[in-house]
């Protein structure tokens, strides 16, 4: 079976042997797509990924083998995550997850980038579901990265007539704004890329170009009766977009951090103090956040219509450099054609 593996800072397709369940618990499925994660860019730009290595998570996929209690069958489309917790330690105990040693042990095998992986009968028991008609598989997809942001819009604790601001308007920051709107709250969009700003306003985001901030400032206060927005949630990894977020967000507000920067600069501890911010981070979701996803999807109350580019296998390098250099919103890598 064919794999795209990380192979000295190149994305390289080789074939390996076909896996097999070979009397153990859970499903061999065969993927018919991946979605490309800012995850995987960061992986493999910034070297974290051994040679050999398959990256990709976000996989829709058609079951070929099985043994399991759960009720899948052979031949069923099915959509899964990749991590699970144990739901017995002191970071499940208070939902923290993803901090959990188990969540971070389990996986995917090899590889969302491969033509055939292995799921566990932990995965087909809490993360998996099964694909209803009507649904894409380019939707669907969007499964797992709207999980982390159902999760994070949950840590939040928003009152129901706050206004948000989502600070970056890649595929992320986009699918943030979605879930924040299918929510019921009122979400604003920045972004530097008038493409990506075009978008966010197309799909009923109003968006507004950032790098004038004072007056991306005075915008926003007009938006808010002079407060500032109630929270900001962080989907670019620009340092600068730290100045943003401190810049637009009322006193008493909230600023939620859903993404790395490159020189790892923090919020100035006097600001937090003196206007009684809250800055607090999420990464990962739960089953019940991925759950939510999955309904908010396949229930249409998100429009990730259009914003996927798809890559066969082949040409996966072409959609890790197209990504890196922001000419598409999100790659999807077709495994068969």
């Amino acid at each position: 079976m064919k794999v795209a593996q990380v192979e000295n800072e190149k994305i390289v397709v080789k074939n390996i042997d076909d896996i097999k369940l070979d009397g153990r618990k859970g499903a061999i499925v065969r993927v018919l797509g991946c979605g490309l994660c800012g995850s995987d860019i960061v992986k493999f730009r910034h070297k974290l990924a051994k040679n050999g290595t398959v990256l990709g998570h976000e996989i829709v996929a058609v079951i070929e083998e099985i043994n399991s209690d759960t009720n899948f069958r052979i031949g069923e489309k099915i959509v899964s995550s990749h991590h699970i917790p144990c739901f017995e330690c002191t970071y499940c105990e208070h939902e923290n997850y993803s901090m959990c040693s188990h969540f971070k042990a389990t996986n995917i095998f090899p590889g969302g980038f491969s033509e055939k992986v292995y799921l566990s009968e932990e995965h087909l028991k809490n993360v998996a579901h099964k694909v209803p008609e009507g649904i894409t598989d380019e939707e669907i997809s969007f499964y797992e990265p709207l999980g982390c942001c159902i999760r994070a819009i949950k840590r939040c604790n928003l009152y129901k007539n706050d206004k948000i601001l989502t600070i970056g308007l890649g595929s992320i920051g986009l699918l943030m704004s979605e879930g924040l709107k299918a929510l019921g709250y009122k979400v604003y969009g920045c972004d530097l890329l008038e493409e990506r700003i075009n978008t966010a306003n197309k799909n009923g985001i109003e968006s507004f170009n950032s790098r004038d901030l004072e007056t991306f400032d005075k915008i926003i206060k007009e938006k808010t009766n002079g407060y500032g927005v109630d929270a900001v949630f962080m989907t670019s990894g620009a340092d600068k977009a730290i100045d943003v977020a401190l810049k637009t967000v009322k006193m008493g507000g909230k600023i939620l951090v859903f993404s790395s920067t490159p020189n790892n600069f923090g919020y100035a501890n006097n600001e937090i103090y003196y206007k009684e911010l809250t800055v607090l981070g999420s990464y990962s979701p739960s089953p019940k956040d991925l759950q939510e996803s999955f309904d908010l999807i396949v229930q249409h109350k998100i429009n990730v219509k259009g914003c996927t580019t798809i890559y066969s296998l082949d040409n996966i390098q072409q959609a890790f450099d197209e990504t890196i250099s922001n000419k598409i919103f999100k790659a999807y890598i077709k495994m068969f054609e």
